[in-house]
């Protein structure tokens, strides 16, 4: 469901803000989901999944091209200013 942060009551855009760690605007709408944990996964299951995942990105390491720490920073820092507009890269 998803209300408009202008039909807030004034402790709901409390708790909302507070979660946000900033205010909202009268025009902004909140959205609000609950995820179910995940169920429990044996230490066996937990690596095999662990492997996977460093399987995988020893594969998509081997076919990066070699770059510089420096180069490699600003690509980075690069896709975090484009999915976060206010990203700032601590020096």
């Amino acid at each position: 469901m998803i209300h408009k942060a202008k039909d807030l009551s004034p402790g709901q855009r409390m708790v909302i803000e507070d979660l946000l760690g900033r205010p909202l605007s009268e025009h902004e709408e909140v959205s609000l989901r609950v995820l179910q944990p995940p169920k429990d996964i044996s230490p066996e299951r937990r690596q095999e999944i662990l492997d996977g995942l460093n399987a995988y990105f020893a594969r998509i390491d081997a076919q990066r091209k070699p770059v510089s720490d420096e180069e490699a920073e600003e690509i980075i820092n690069e896709a975090l200013r484009s999915a976060r507009s206010t990203y700032r890269p601590v020096r």
